[in-house]
């Protein structure tokens, strides 16, 4: 889902271990904020369209729908949405990095 990630978890610990107590505060905060002129603006702005916060609203509602679940049920969905998400990096060996920088920086090494 689009925006989910901006669900908390604050860590607990107890005699069984780290708990996770989900909150749902910076979904609403991220909401809240999106209303304000001054992010409506900046979208204006950077974007040329204000935005209609669906992807914040859809934040809050599945973090609300999370909310009624049993405690290992979120553990369950929250743990298997941190292994669907990509990494950030594309790792390379030290060969597909070279050619990879030859191919988009190679034309500067050129004399002219």
């Amino acid at each position: 889902m689009e925006g989910v990630e901006n669900i908390t978890t604050e860590k607990q610990n107890n005699s069984m271990g780290p708990k996770r107590r989900l909150s749902c505060t910076t979904c609403f905060d991220a909401l809240w904020f999106c209303y304000s002129p001054v992010h409506q603006m900046q979208q204006y702005y950077r974007v040329g369209v204000f935005d209609n916060c669906s992807s914040k609203w859809t934040a809050l509602l599945d973090c609300l729908n999370l909310k009624t679940k049993r405690a290992s049920e979120v553990q369950e969905i929250l743990e298997s949405r941190e292994k669907a998400k990509s990494h950030i990096w594309t790792f390379r060996t030290p060969e597909e990095a070279s050619s990879h920088w030859k191919e988009l920086f190679g034309h500067l090494e050129e004399i002219e």
